[in-house]
């Protein structure tokens, strides 16, 4: 079964939630928190978006942000990557962090915009996490209450959607304490929260979006795809091997073997049993060969190095 498009736009705003694996914790301590919050400023730097609301449960998180570029996959991708590689490392584990694909939600910021961040930042309130929310240090209600901020959300830019003082936006959500608050009761399939028009036209675009994407994929696939038994070579030789060596290596994949996969899977359109009918290995083996190596580019600079400047090559 293909994944569903999501609809990527600039300045879409997106209620965002990732669960930890089988709901397991995904944050232990307090570096975990802080490194999430780390790799989270990093993307904001990198792919220019507005943090309008926060908030990391154990098991959990909730961003609500604003897009400037039709982007939302590769801002997903670098935090979740980031922080899974960090735990993976820490813990000396491997595999997957974080339970599926993380869901998103498209809101029409006009209608929706105080109940949601209200409702993200009560979570640690309705879970006993805390007795109220400004006593839950992992959220953006602190930053809410300060002219300035907590240096993580971008004040400013809330103040567009946010007609309130700080003590008048504390007695809102304080109000909100002992009620029954879902936002999302209204989603419309699966993925879209606001009136009647909002949906209509974010429908629309979506069709757009799924037209076009289908033509620029298969005219980029016709033109310019890389072949698999070209990244084989090119690995191969880097490591001062044959192609037919690097192929034939058995048990576990060794690291040429496993950029190779790593490149192939980045750089064609093969999927992962495609890939591992080539190598031999079973397509969850080709994902733990990738995965592998993302851990190995994390620790080792000139192994990311050689990557690079392997990527390169063919980009060019």
């Amino acid at each position: 079964m293909s994944r569903p498009y999501r609809l990527q736009g600039a300045n879409c705003l997106y209620h965002i939630t990732s669960r930890g694996d089988d709901r397991k914790r995904i944050f232990v301590n307090e570096t975990d928190y802080l490194k999430f919050l780390e790799y989270l400023k990093a993307a904001k730097g990198k792919f220019k978006f507005y943090l309008y609301a926060y908030c990391l449960m154990g098991n959990h998180y909730h961003l609500f942000f604003e897009t400037t570029q039709p982007n939302l996959s590769a801002i997903m991708h670098s935090i979740n990557t980031a922080y899974t590689t960090y735990y993976n490392i820490k813990r000396q584990r491997c595999g997957h962090l974080f339970q599926g694909r993380y869901k998103s939600i498209l809101v029409d910021a006009d209608t929706y915009f105080l109940e949601l961040t209200r409702y993200i930042h009560l979570n640690p309130v309705k879970a006993k996490m805390a007795p109220t929310p400004i006593e839950y240090k992992w959220s953006s209600y602190k930053g809410y209450l300060s002219q300035k901020g907590d240096g993580i959300i971008d004040k400013y830019e809330i103040k567009k959607y946010l007609d309130m003082t700080p003590k008048q936006y504390c007695q809102f959500v304080a109000q909100g304490i002992d009620k029954e608050i879902d936002p999302f009761k209204n989603v419309y399939a699966g993925f879209l929260l606001g009136p009647l028009d909002f949906i209509k036209g974010k429908l629309e675009s979506l069709k757009e979006q799924v037209e076009g994407r289908d033509l620029s994929y298969k005219k980029e696939l016709s033109i310019n795809q890389v072949n698999e038994h070209d990244v084989i070579e090119a690995v191969a030789k880097h490591f001062n091997k044959s192609a037919e060596e690097l192929l034939k290596m058995k048990s576990r994949p060794a690291t040429e073997k496993k950029i190779a996969i790593y490149l192939i899977k980045q750089l064609t359109a093969l999927t992962n049993n495609q890939t591992g009918k080539i190598f031999g290995i079973t397509f969850s083996a080709v994902s733990k060969a990738a995965r592998d190596v993302v851990m190995l580019m994390e620790e080792d600079l000139k192994i990311r190095k050689t990557i690079e400047g392997l990527i390169s090559t063919f980009k060019a």
